[in-house]
């Protein structure tokens, strides 16, 4: 194991020891994952389990306020969720996982159960990562996109994706702007976008 792979172990480990709401052991080069009691989720009501391996991610943006320190990103989570819950009346917030431009991954619906980030059919075959705020004209910063790439590589070291799975933008499976004009022509260059 390298110095800097038993670095970010010891490091989850720790964060798992503080945040006991993760009960899975993530493999030793998963970042942390900001568990739901940490930012204060309201109780999920969803029941229905995802299928996994999965073969595809789902990539979209919230369109909404971006937040860029731990606090922000938090209530940023908050009022997602709450929208999602309380206006929309869906079992949980949207998506299974949420990226802050403070470079943290904050659990939303979690690797095993099914989002409602698209039609049914996607939901059920695809984890969703969603870029809190709006892209249509700007990038996430580079710690963004990095806490996603190393999301879903530790999705693939756990087993919650398939080691051939395919990148979508929200565009590419239900007719949205999202994940915004810049972003998604940004997550075509990732490996595993399929090319045109």
């Amino acid at each position: 194991m390298s110095r800097r792979c038993g670095l970010l172990a010891w490091a989850l480990l720790g964060f798992l020891r503080l945040g006991e709401a993760q009960k899975t052991e993530a493999p030793a080069c998963c970042s942390p994952i900001v568990p739901r009691d940490e930012w204060r989720a309201l109780q999920s009501e969803c029941t229905q389990r995802l299928s996994l391996p999965l073969h595809y991610v789902v990539v979209s943006h919230t369109a909404g306020s971006s937040c860029n320190t731990p606090a922000s990103c938090q209530q940023q989570t908050q009022n997602v969720q709450s929208y999602h819950v309380k206006t929309l009346r869906w079992c949980d917030v949207g998506y299974n996982f949420l990226i802050g431009e403070d470079g943290l991954v904050y659990e939303g619906r979690g690797w095993n159960f099914t989002g409602a980030h698209a039609d049914r059919s996607w939901n059920t075959m695809s984890i969703s990562i969603s870029f809190m705020g709006n892209y249509m004209d700007r990038v996430p910063p580079p710690r963004a996109l990095r806490a996603a790439q190393g999301l879903v590589a530790c999705g693939v070291a756990q087993g919650a994706l398939k080691s051939n799975y395919v990148v979508k933008g929200h565009r590419d499976v239900q007719r949205t702007l999202s994940p915004g004009d810049q972003l998604y022509k940004l997550i075509q260059n990732w490996p595993h976008y399929p090319s045109h």
